[in-house]
């Protein structure tokens, strides 16, 4: 691995059977930007550029920490969310496409005020206070998320009002137009059936919800909003599929109207909207 053309076949030839040949050049690739500078047209252009001994270590690195299932954005510390560069690490989850669809549905609303419940990296918020003039709360149970999604606003030249609280514990909060959350939905029991990738080096505490209670935090946050949203103020969720219909049901049971599931690119149903009257 002597020159820039070198990379991409190195990656083939190393990470072969780890994944699809397309998501290795992908990985190749955001290395390549993120170690040495280069876009996908520079790569080209400058295929003979040689390698110092320093950067094919790097890439070296990044090769075998990619073998042994780790992401490639806790490997670069970073991720593209609705085209904003965020830092993650293994405290927060890496943001997740559907999410993105989320802050596209939320974003067609008129809002002043917003609280993101559960924000991990902060990438909801921010791409709500980049795309917004509304005032942006939200908050983490999680002092090292804070950390993450502190320094991601800061990265991005935004105010978020942070909060460290456990929702779980609140009986009351502030008005707001909109709230939203990403709360944990997947179910332990569904532990097995999850990639190493992300069963390794994902937050747990961010993902899973006990087989017992698994609509814990939406029947909270639901209770909460029902009380502190402003007159027609909405609650978005992400959701797990499979739950929709009980999360319909409940959330029109405690007076939310206009109640909306929204599918995904996939098709699958994994959004949700009320209105409070």
């Amino acid at each position: 691995m002597q020159k820039v053309c070198n990379i991409i076949p190195f990656f083939l030839s190393r990470l072969s059977g780890i994944a699809p040949r397309r998501e290795i050049r992908n990985w190749a690739y955001l290395s390549i930007e993120k170690i040495i500078g280069l876009n996908r047209s520079d790569t080209i252009l400058k295929s003979n550029m040689i390698l110092s001994s320093q950067i094919v270590l790097k890439l070296n690195d990044i090769v075998n920490e990619l073998s042994n299932n780790q992401p490639i954005q806790y490997i670069l510390s970073e991720v593209e969310f609705y085209g904003i560069k965020l830092k993650v690490n293994k405290n927060v989850l890496i943001p997740r496409p559907e999410t993105e669809e989320l802050v596209d549905w939320l974003l067609k609303d008129d809002f002043q005020s917003v609280l993101d419940i559960g924000t991990g990296s902060g990438c909801i918020a921010i791409a709500l206070a980049l795309n917004s003039n509304a005032i942006i709360n939200a908050m983490d149970i999680s002092k090292h998320a804070l950390m993450v999604a502190q320094k991601n606003s800061i990265n991005n030249r935004v105010k978020i009002n942070f909060q460290n609280q456990d929702i779980l514990k609140l009986n009351k909060l502030p008005k707001y137009d909109i709230i939203v959350s990403n709360p944990p939905y997947v179910l332990e029991s569904y532990k097995s059936k999850i990639s190493k990738k992300i069963l390794d080096f994902e937050p747990h505490n961010a993902l899973f919800v006990s087989d017992n209670n698994p609509l814990l935090f939406y029947t909270k946050i639901a209770k909460l909003a029902i009380k502190s949203l402003n007159n027609n103020g909405k609650l978005y969720f992400e959701i797990n599929q499979l739950f929709a219909a009980e999360i319909f049901d409940f959330m029109h049971e405690l007076g939310f109207v206009d109640i909306e599931l929204k599918k995904d690119i996939n098709g699958k149903k994994r959004m949700i909207r009320g209105t409070k009257n």
